[in-house]
């Protein structure tokens, strides 16, 4: 069967009218601006607080939304009659991720725009952010594929949100090489590290590994959440 862009836009568009019609997603989307209108009346001149804002949008629009998306598919029993459609596994990955993708890169330049962060390296910086969004989104996905109902994905996905979203702030809290340096992998904490080296121009082999260990992060999540579709898929 052949790549159909028809029915991905069908899934899309299917999910952009569920959206207008969930104020909780809706206002879940807004926490980030926020957040970076906050940030741009301070006076801060830090590369990490500037990035602090993309990181979370990416925490919340890329990666909580699309589990809630997701599990209110599931909630909803609609997203079984989707599984065992004629859609490809491809088409229906792409078609659910590309409304949190889209929304995701919106919020992601309102926030740069509304901080005033000045964006060194565009390529390398945009190339990190869109290593860091397929990451978010699979997880995302992968979340909301493990929930039952929307609510399931607060309890489930908590733990790990905030481990992507606070990662920085735990390390500095809980005194532990080995917690450190898990959190030192994270896709968020090499965001952060690409950000830093290109805006002081550091070594560029140090760019390099980060983007390296954010593409293997792709690779696995990627992977696993194709496995999990496929179990779901096939689930009686």
């Amino acid at each position: 069967m052949t790549f159909s862009l028809r029915r991905v836009s069908a899934i899309l568009l299917k999910d952009w009218y569920d959206l207008l019609k969930n104020s909780y997603i809706l206002f879940t989307l807004a926490f980030p601006l926020l957040f970076a209108v906050w940030l741009g009346n301070m006076d801060v001149k830090s590369t990490y607080s500037f990035v602090f804002p993309i990181n979370l949008a990416l925490v919340i629009c890329g990666c909580f939304v699309q589990a809630a998306m997701v599990a209110e598919e599931k909630e909803k029993s609609t997203l079984r009659g989707l599984l065992l459609s004629p859609a490809t596994t491809l088409e229906i990955l792409i078609g659910k991720s590309a409304l949190s993708a889209i929304v995701t890169l919106i919020v992601i330049v309102a926030s740069i725009f509304l901080t005033g962060f000045k964006v060194p390296s565009l390529p390398l910086f945009s190339l990190g952010i869109l290593l860091c969004l397929i990451i978010y989104i699979a997880i995302g996905t992968l979340l909301g594929l493990l929930s039952r109902t929307v609510m399931e994905t607060t309890i489930i996905g908590m733990p790990v949100l905030t481990l992507l979203g606070m990662g920085s702030v735990l390390k500095e809290t809980i005194d532990n090489k080995i917690f450190a340096k898990i959190v030192d992998f994270l896709p968020s904490e090499q965001f952060n590290q690409i950000a830093m080296n290109i805006s002081q121009s550091n070594n560029s082999g140090d760019t390099g590994k980060s983007l390296l260990i954010l593409l293997v992060w792709v690779i696995v999540s990627l992977a696993i959440t194709v496995i999990t579709y496929n179990k779901r898929r096939f689930d009686k």
